[in-house]
């Protein structure tokens, strides 16, 4: 158990940490917003502009539970307060109250955490939920159970946010893993924290598809876009821009699994950008859903090369998200998991596989915003 002295000072720490953050985004000025907005939304004439409407509300809606997280910060700090000024006036210390503010610090801090990569994100999309598509690459069987490895990552990272997390798509691969997966991640800025996930992800362990148990290297491709509402999509794509084909699906759909060409794939002919989509019970059903990705997916790009219209996305989209390696996990002969464009490392491979990435999350956010910033 923690000792009073030090409960003391991380309670007057975390106490400065809060006033700073209650400061920082101007709880008084969110206020101001929030008598503003109030107003607007009780406008007789808001849906009048259904778009606009709905951005008043969304923007309603996180300015009052920003204003509540504030609230509850200063609340749960106080609580701290109270145990260490009463444990001051008793003549002998209770364990059972220490225990009580320590946890209320620990759990504080975790959320204040949160609440600060929160504050880093600020694109267009970074409140939305999450599509995370992958793809094994060089290395064969090794390779697909590699991917398989990154899939359960990713599944249990969403689940242990409490996001509604669920694989909606998968391509066993010949031997063992998976040749492709794709998962949906439903919850308030799922895009934001995972998108520095996109890129090359590198692993080196020793084979246990190999008989000498030989050390080999494989790769898989993790591709991250928003799950964008279809009717927040002010996308047109002309119909002689896209080569859509039609293939036997491998997923649920009851009868007509393996029978009829349920499974779409969508080209944008201009870029290259494919998406694939076989998790619906129907060919009209997976072309709407493999369309509204495609138009995600060439929003982010657009967004990515600051291009205005998606006509003006350059043709190498495609090949740039697989050039960069941004990750390397490594399981032998020592081990190592080391993200290259932060320098952040762990030895700790267990709990990254098992998706504990937040520490790797924020080094990439400070580390974006970092890049985002002029230097004076």
């Amino acid at each position: 158990m923690q000792d009073f002295y030090t409960l003391r000072k991380d309670v007057e720490n975390t106490t400065q940490r809060v006033e700073e953050i209650r400061v920082s985004p101007g709880l008084q000025q969110l206020e101001d917003d929030l008598v503003v907005l109030e107003s607007k939304a009780a406008d007789s004439t808001l849906w009048d502009d259904h778009l606009k409407a709905q951005e008043t509300l969304q923007t309603l809606t996180d300015v009052k539970d920003k204003i509540k997280v504030l609230k509850e910060f200063q609340t749960q700090v106080e609580e701290a307060q109270t145990i260490v000024k009463l444990t001051e006036e008793m003549d002998s210390i209770d364990a059972g109250l220490l225990e009580e503010a320590s946890n209320i610090i620990k759990e504080l801090n975790k959320a204040l955490d949160l609440f600060e990569l929160a504050q880093l994100l600020s694109g267009p999309y970074d409140k939305e939920g999450a599509v995370i598509s992958i793809t094994a690459g060089a290395g064969g069987t090794d390779a697909q159970d590699w991917a398989d490895m990154l899939l359960r990552m990713y599944v249990r990272w969403g689940e242990m946010q409490r996001y509604k997390t669920r694989v909606v798509d998968k391509s066993p691969g010949e031997e063992a893993g998976i040749k492709s997966a794709t998962i949906e991640i439903e919850g308030r800025y799922a895009y934001g924290y995972i998108s520095g996930e996109k890129g090359t992800h590198r692993i080196v362990r020793q084979s246990p598809f190999n008989a000498k148990g030989l050390r080999q290297t494989s790769f898989a491709g993790v591709e991250v876009m928003p799950l964008l509402p279809e009717e927040s999509m002010d996308v047109e794509i002309p119909d002689e821009d896209l080569e859509i084909t039609f293939s036997r699906g491998g997923g649920k759909g009851g009868q007509n699994v393996n029978k009829v060409e349920t499974a779409v794939r969508i080209t944008h002919i201009p870029t290259g950008v494919t998406v694939r989509c076989t998790e619906e019970r129907t060919q009209l059903a997976n072309k709407i859903k493999a369309l509204s990705r495609l138009k995600a997916k060439l929003l982010v790009i657009a967004e990515e090369q600051r291009a205005s219209e998606i006509k003006q996305i350059r043709g190498d989209a495609v090949k740039a998200e697989w050039g960069q390696q941004i990750r390397n996990y490594v399981f032998h002969p020592y081990k190592l998991v080391k993200d290259v464009r932060t320098g952040y490392e762990t030895s700790d491979i267990t709990s990254v596989m098992d998706g504990e990435l937040e520490p790797f999350i924020r080094a990439f956010l400070k580390y974006k915003f970092g890049q985002t910033v002029p230097s004076s």
